[in-house]
């Protein structure tokens, strides 16, 4: 079963990535349309170089490094941590705010 929705959905994108290729890319890029098995090949060759082929892999560098910054902010003094969370406001512009009290509405800031 699971190998019957494996091949539809590999089948679904790859006509997908051909429809999008071809309707875009020549109109743009000047470049060939493809067929079906090169946007399979595409598909393939996007997982190997972005993806890899452990899905777990970015979910556990993902929980990894919010532990790894959740022990660090914790090891902060208070100094420490007003001056990080300075630099993330200067840097994420006014969106830390919304993060930092969920509760209060636009109007009250």
């Amino acid at each position: 079963m699971i190998l019957f929705f494996g091949a539809i959905a590999i089948t679904v994108f790859g006509f997908i990535v051909m429809g999008l290729w071809n309707a875009i890319l020549p109109a743009v890029l000047g470049v060939k349309t493809i067929t079906f098995i090169q946007a399979l090949g595409i598909l393939l060759l996007s997982k190997i170089l972005f993806g890899g082929f452990n899905s777990k892999r970015w979910g556990n560098h993902r929980q990894e490094w919010k532990e790894k910054m959740k022990q660090r902010f914790e090891t902060m003094t208070p100094d420490e941590k007003e001056k990080f969370k300075a630099e993330w406001k200067n840097r994420c512009g006014g969106m830390w705010g919304r993060f930092e009290n969920p509760t209060t509405t636009k109007e009250e800031q």
